[in-house]
């Protein structure tokens, strides 16, 4: 296994911290990060609370990592990888691959860079190389704000239109976002 994807897993893994069980919260049970619905999914019908730190980590390279062509990102920036995947796990992958593709978009200046993209939730080859050039052409740092900004603004969002994600909303920006 490629260090970084070690190390980025287990730093998100840190990150999510152990077994929680808020009603509050939408996901519902989790552990390591992973809710009780992705672990059943995965094959771990057990107490969640016994659920090991390894098959975590799997659900995380199969459900996230892969998902989100992690192997591609990483020999591209260990910083882009480690956002889009941590916003998978948070968010959704689709929408953290939503927010890569809008990110790369609008830093095209209007197409004349590279070509736009489909912003259909699939981090696919033309993604993948559009990324490329913005990151050859542009500031990846730019890249990693514009991701975190849009981020930000959806936990925002979200605890406007539900509050009570407003227990939830410090603690993602503070763990979340990060610039």
């Amino acid at each position: 296994m490629h260090p970084l994807k070690q190390r980025i897993i287990d730093d998100i893994i840190n990150t999510e911290g152990g077994h929680v069980d808020n009603p509050s919260d939408s996901g519902g049970e989790t552990n390591y990060g992973i809710t009780k619905a992705v672990a059943v999914v995965n094959g771990y019908y057990g107490d969640m609370r016994l659920m090991p730190r390894d098959f975590a980590f799997s659900i995380y390279v199969t459900e996230y990592w892969d998902s989100l062509s992690g192997d591609s990102l990483v020999m591209l920036s260990e910083d882009i990888a480690r956002e889009v995947i941590d916003t998978g796990v948070n968010m959704g992958i689709e929408r953290s691959a939503k927010f890569l593709q809008r990110t790369v978009n609008v830093l095209n200046n209007y197409g004349q860079l590279y070509n736009d993209i489909d912003v259909d939730g699939d981090i696919g080859p033309a993604t993948l190389a559009a990324l490329v050039a913005c990151v050859n052409l542009r500031d990846e740092t730019v890249v990693i704000k514009a991701l975190n900004c849009l981020q930000g603004a959806f936990y925002i969002e979200l605890a406007e239109r539900r509050e009570k994600d407003e227990a939830f909303v410090y603690g993602w920006l503070k763990n979340r976002v990060i610039i």
